[in-house]
């Protein structure tokens, strides 16, 4: 019943960035002190991926990888106590595996304390042979794709594909097409290396339609680049950031007879369509706001966080009323609208926000475009897409929470693509969680993430936003008092950019968004709290019992979704029922004895309290002390200070586990009175579930003593250690 992916193990190399070592002494016990993220400058950053990519071996092997498993540091935050949280993507035997990247989460100590997996487990292929060519998967490839017409395979490539189950060599072969109205399709087609028979099948193109019935967003200042004695629109601030006029160039090849933007007088545009500069100036303005707000608020330097600026074509295609990213070209690309219904260029802030977020996603947790991950993918866009949206504050488009409300689009809906108060008023868009939903098209499914942050941000209840009116509707007739649109936002991002990965679904978006409001609030906080709320009043989930003094919001039971298939592996998560304060029981000088107010009392390194998301399970109510379990070298260790009362008796409840066999005693757990040993047991005495055990104290009546449960493992097979219902009295 070892906990394989829990792991902790000494660092390799101490990390200073500016002058503070990342290696200070601190415990790595479950915490609820808050944590902010670090802002490094593209230099700090490369360091810390510098440094990431050198301990990557020493990770792979903590964590149980594969020998022919290898780790690539891909993304690594920072907190202001010196915690790291480094994202990998991994290969075998040279083959990137999709859907197999991880985090590690290590504390201020350089110790390994917790890990997120999108696919939990080592990889052993049987061969990494395929027996169909890569030219026969690309020619089968157009025969699967799902959307358009006119197919044609453009690129195929060999990976291990863990997305969907058991890991497995597959073709990942890239599609194009034309929809309806003739504009580009691109789909991933994943197949069977072996086979050839379908494993799955998304979209590629991370798109958005819509915005503005006009281009005007006031006068607004660009930074350019000054080139002899004209002008281009580089953007020298923001990693020059380019933007190109396509000049109705193909979708497929945006950057074919592209210009970049060049003026001879610094004066870009005039407001209206008959300018082409003005779609550029559109751009030019949401990308700018948007880079200027992931930086002021996260301190994330542009896209990657490296400091280099993205490219965007203008006036791509005929009558493309659309706007995507491409990972391919790392660029976004903004269509002029359909003359047919008289809407605008596709360049308006949120859009701008939404494409250059799809980059932020792809970049960190790099959600997988399908799926209930999809949907997450395109809410994550729609979310900061509004946000910036706020932050730009520009009178001639406030904020709000319409997705898309500036294009003349020819539908319902006030004129918006999509509604995040209610997204069921497209007529598409999903609002409530039900099982099926990852089947849906992944700008339908998004509107989950949507209705949650509006109502985490803004509550339940009718109010009018930006001049537009909202109405938080929920799911389970509840009312919901949101905590703040930036707090909000704040949860969002360390979400996405630390607990979650390619796979995370919605269950598993609860509990990264749960983690990261713990992390920035404090486990006992309103804000912990309200997210709990929030998700149940979308159906995932069921609202945590409220903090002390907080009024509960009436709620009404609903459908949890299906557990997650991305599990997060952090002993310090919250579960899904939050364990409730509570006084120790009469007579008991040990506080929360019973680990069911979490650390609360108690000390220590490394240990874990637990509901059983490791196995076992409690003695009483639904917490205990987790001890060990690692099958290596390790040592942690629980304590508490009391005052021990006359003739007082530690009593505890211990359950013993164990890999190994025989009466030696390879794994011990010692209870200590300051620090010397009163009683040892080992994996000798495993087996019969919990046991009481007593120790007299009444020697120490009257004082105040420190009582430790350390327990120690060798370096081969594993022993557990539970700890439960422990008082003294």
């Amino acid at each position: 019943m070892s906990r394989r992916a829990v792991v902790a193990v000494a660092a390799t190399a101490v990390l200073t960035l500016g002058g503070v070592g990342l290696a200070q002494a601190t415990t790595t016990a479950a915490r609820e002190a808050t944590v902010a993220p670090r802002f490094l400058s593209v230099q700090q950053r490369g360091e810390a991926l510098r440094v990431a990519g050198s301990e990557a071996a020493q990770v792979a092997k903590a964590l149980g990888l594969g020998s022919r498993e290898r780790l690539v540091a891909k993304d690594v935050t920072v907190d202001s106590d010196g915690s790291r949280h480094v994202r990998y993507d991994r290969t075998y035997a040279g083959i990137p595996v999709v859907g197999g990247d991880l985090v590690v989460h290590r504390g201020a100590d350089g110790s390994i304390r917790t890990s997120d997996w999108a696919y939990a487990g080592s990889i052993n292929l049987a061969s990494e042979t395929p027996k169909i060519t890569r030219q026969q998967a690309l020619a089968a490839a157009p025969g699967h794709a799902r959307h358009g017409q006119k197919h044609r395979g453009t690129q195929a490539d060999l990976v291990v594909y863990a997305v969907t189950g058991v890991p497995r060599l597959a073709y990942r072969s890239t599609v194009d097409g034309s929809d309806a109205t003739g504009h580009l399709t691109r789909e991933m087609v994943v197949t069977d290396a072996d086979s050839g028979s379908v494993i799955d099948n998304y979209e590629l193109i991370h798109e958005v339609t819509g915005t503005g019935n006009s281009l005007l967003v006031g006068q607004v200042s660009l930074d350019t680049t000054q080139s002899g004695g004209s002008y281009t629109m580089t953007d020298p601030v923001r990693g020059n950031t380019k933007i190109y006029d396509s000049h109705g160039a193909s979708e497929n090849s945006p950057s074919s007879g592209a210009t970049l933007y060049t003026d001879s007088d610094n004066v870009w545009g005039n407001g209206a369509k008959t300018d082409r500069a003005t779609a550029g100036v559109d751009v030019n303005y949401g990308l700018s706001k948007t880079w200027d707000y992931y930086k002021a608020t996260f301190g994330r330097s542009g896209i990657r966080g490296d400091g280099v600026g993205a490219t965007a074509y203008a006036h791509v295609g005929s009558n493309l009323l659309n706007a995507y990213w491409q990972d391919s070209c790392f660029c976004m690309v903004f269509g002029d609208g359909n003359s047919s219904n008289s809407s605008t260029p596709v360049v308006s802030l949120d859009v701008t926000g939404h494409e250059l977020t799809h980059g932020v996603t792809s970049n960190t947790a790099g959600l997988q475009y399908s799926g209930e991950s999809g949907g997450l993918n395109e809410s994550m866009s729609d979310i900061f897409g509004t946000v910036v949206e706020f932050y730009a504050n520009n009178s001639a488009d406030p904020g709000d929470y319409y997705i898309g409300e500036k294009i003349n689009w020819s539908v319902g809906n006030a004129g918006a693509l999509r509604r995040m108060d209610d997204p069921t008023l497209d007529g598409a868009s999903k609002g409530c969680w039900y099982s099926g939903v990852g089947n849906l098209d992944v700008h339908y499914s998004s509107g989950i993430g949507n209705h949650f942050f509006y109502l985490l941000s803004e509550g339940s209840g009718a109010k009018t936003i930006g001049g537009r009116s909202h109405n938080g509707v929920t799911c389970n007739s509840s009312t919901v008092a949101g905590i703040g649109r930036d707090k909000a936002a704040a949860i969002e991002y360390r979400a996405l950019t630390v607990y979650m990965t390619s796979t995370t679904n919605y269950a598993s978006a609860r509990t990264a968004t749960l983690n990261a409001a713990k992390d920035l609030y404090g486990a006992s906080s309103v804000e912990y709290w309200q997210v709990s709320v929030a998700w149940a009043a979308v159906s995932v989930g069921s609202a945590l019992p409220s903090p002390t003094g907080s009024a509960q919001p009436s709620t009404s039971p609903s459908a949890s979704p299906q557990p997650s298939t991305s599990p997060s592996t952090s002993p310090t998560s919250s579960p899904t029922t939050s364990p409730t304060s509570s006084p120790p029981p009469s007579g008991n000088a040990i506080v929360n004895g019973g680990f069911e107010s979490g650390t609360t009392g108690w000390t220590g390194n490394t240990y874990t309290i637990s509901n059983g998301s490791y196995g076992g399970t409690a003695h009483g109510g639904s917490y205990f002390a987790y001890l060990l379990g690692y099958g290596y070298a390790y040592s942690e260790s629980i304590s508490q200070t009391v005052t021990v009362p006359a003739g007082g008796t530690l009593r505890y409840y211990l359950s013993v586990t164990t890999a190994e066999s025989g009466s030696t005693a390879y794994d011990t757990l010692k209870v200590q009175v300051n620090g010397v040993t009163k009683q040892t047991w080992s994996n000798a005495n495993a087996g019969g579930g919990y046991v009481l055990r007593s120790l007299d104290l009444s020697a120490y009546a009257g004082q105040t003593v420190t009582v430790k449960f350390l327990g120690t493992e060798d370096q081969y097979l594993a022993t557990d250690f539970l700890l439960d219902d422990v008082s003294l009295g």
